[in-house]
């Protein structure tokens, strides 16, 4: 095998493999005697049809399926020659049979960029004490207070904030009725925030029967999709006012929240703790953001736009899985995918390039996985979704589910590695988002209920599988040979091992 390279542009390399005559011509004669023993021709006996006869009758097949197991058994030995490093599955540009019995093929390939590190020890990051505040765990009571609190209906007052509105609501969009963005009986809890400030203004100080309308424009990261960036006209009818009937906030009220609770003390104690280890967890979520903000800034990095582009594709895919979770589509919600591959462009690029510099950082400073880093990464799969750990495992015995979730658990300990070698300053902070926010009200072990969108069921997981790591290199898999006459082959996953 021969393999030349030429440089094609930045961080891309054009390949020229060259398979030898003699290798091609045992491939294909392989392939001619499997052929002969199953394949009836008329007028021949299975088995003894004459080769030429073959050749005439299934010669392009013959040829195409010879020229993908070729290609397929070596291009990751041509890499290996060249010693290139591809971060993504190549494209096959060319391919034929040459006259001379060789068998030639092109494939241009991205690379992973060459850079110098920056400064990655002694990051200066300040983060937020995460000890919980007396006010923090006073309004954690106030929701658990509201939560028990008993509805009663009222008819003499209009909306008003604490209370419970029934209504039914349609919204339009560019003057046609969004079918995704209507509901009869809808309960809205005014102060939540769940269904946007602007809605639950619109509705306070009506009272039962009232009727309005109120256009909303709605931010691009508002968290329901069909809802995101648009302008939307709401006809808004009030069915029912509810308010909630409070209980005192004592010892009683104490014993009623659990059975692990003798007084208030108990319970604000157990708040508190619950509170304080949700701000940590948060907070190494926000450290790792502003490690990898300051590292990004430090490094000037070309990343291969193949690659951004496979990054944006997953991206898209994700959101598309959300949506058949909810029986939608992305035309359905109303999302444009041309629109959608700008808007993640940005986003994708600073992933790849932060796996880009994170895996050299584990490069230079010899991190890798262990077995036990694996194993407790399933544990934690394992007790998210309460399901025992061989269950788990059995999800990630497919490679291409293994590889993005090992990536994941990797860039992680990376990340750990940075932070124990940050320079580290607590502040007091967070506590000032905490009236805006408003959690729903729980007891202290319970976890925090999702938001309920307008028009949207709450996506149901595919499986126990960890959130997608930033610029997550996309799994090994064997190119494929190009069909006769058919167009180029399209980017698909990576070209690494």
């Amino acid at each position: 095998m021969q393999v030349t390279v030429e440089d094609s542009g930045s961080n891309t390399k054009s390949l020229k493999i060259v398979l030898a005559a003699d290798d091609v011509k045992k491939e294909l004669e392989k392939a001619y005697r499997k052929l002969s023993k199953t394949v009836s021709v008329k007028g021949f006996r299975k088995g003894k049809v004459p080769r030429k006869v073959l050749e005439r009758e299934y010669g392009s097949k013959i040829e195409y399926d010879t020229a993908e197991k070729m290609i397929q058994n070596t291009y990751f030995d041509a890499l290996e020659q060249t010693k290139l490093d591809a971060v993504v599955h190549p494209e096959i540009r060319s391919q034929k049979f040459e006259d001379d019995g060789t068998f030639v093929y092109d494939a241009e390939i991205a690379v992973r960029p060459e850079f110098e590190l920056s400064d990655y020890k002694g990051l200066e990051v300040e983060v937020d004490d995460t000890e919980a505040s007396d006010d923090e765990v006073a309004v954690a009571l106030e929701n658990m207070q509201r939560e028990g609190a008993p509805l009663r209906s009222v008819e003499d007052r209009g909306v008003q904030d604490g209370d419970v509105a029934v209504v039914d609501f349609q919204g339009f969009h560019n003057g046609q009725e969004m079918k995704q963005v209507k509901a009869e009986n809808f309960s809205i809890e005014i102060g939540s925030g769940r269904f946007g400030d602007e809605f639950e203004k619109t509705i306070t100080g009506l009272k039962k029967s009232d009727k309005t309308e109120r256009e909303i424009d709605f931010p691009e990261n508002f968290p329901n999709p069909v809802l995101a960036g648009k302008k939307v006209k709401f006809d808004i009818e009030i069915k029912e006012v509810k308010e909630r009937v409070l209980p005192e906030i004592d010892d009683e009220f104490a014993k009623d929240a659990g059975n692990e609770y003798n007084s208030l003390d108990d319970l604000k104690a157990a708040i508190k703790a619950k509170i304080s280890k949700e701000k940590e967890d948060a907070g190494a979520g926000a450290m790792a953001d502003k490690l990898m903000m300051q590292l990004l800034d430090s490094h000037e990095i070309e990343v291969p736009k193949r690659l951004a582009a496979y990054e944006i594709n997953n991206m898209i895919k994700e959101m598309e899985d959300n949506l058949t979770n909810q029986n939608m589509t992305l035309e359905s919600a109303g999302l444009n995918r041309d629109e959608l591959v700008e808007q993640y462009k940005d986003t994708a690029t600073k992933r790849v390039k932060g796996d880009f510099i994170l895996k050299k950082i584990a490069e230079v400073e010899s991190i890798k996985l262990d077995d036990g880093d694996i194993e407790n990464g399933f544990k934690r799969i394992s007790g998210r979704y309460n399901m025992p750990v061989d269950e788990v495992k059995k999800y990630f015995a497919n490679r291409d589910d293994l590889l993005p979730f090992m990536n994941e658990l990797l860039s992680e300990k990376i990340i750990k590695f940075l932070r124990d070698n940050a320079k580290i300053k607590t502040v007091k902070g967070g506590g000032e988002a905490l009236e805006a926010k408003k959690p729903a009200a729980k007891k202290p072990a319970a976890k925090k209920p999702a938001a309920k969108k307008p028009a949207a069921k709450k996506p149901a997981a595919k499986k126990p599988a960890a959130k997608k790591p930033a610029a997550e290199k996309p799994a090994a898999k064997k190119p494929a040979a190009k069909k006769p006459a058919a167009k180029k082959t399209t980017t698909k996953d990576a070209g690494d091992k």
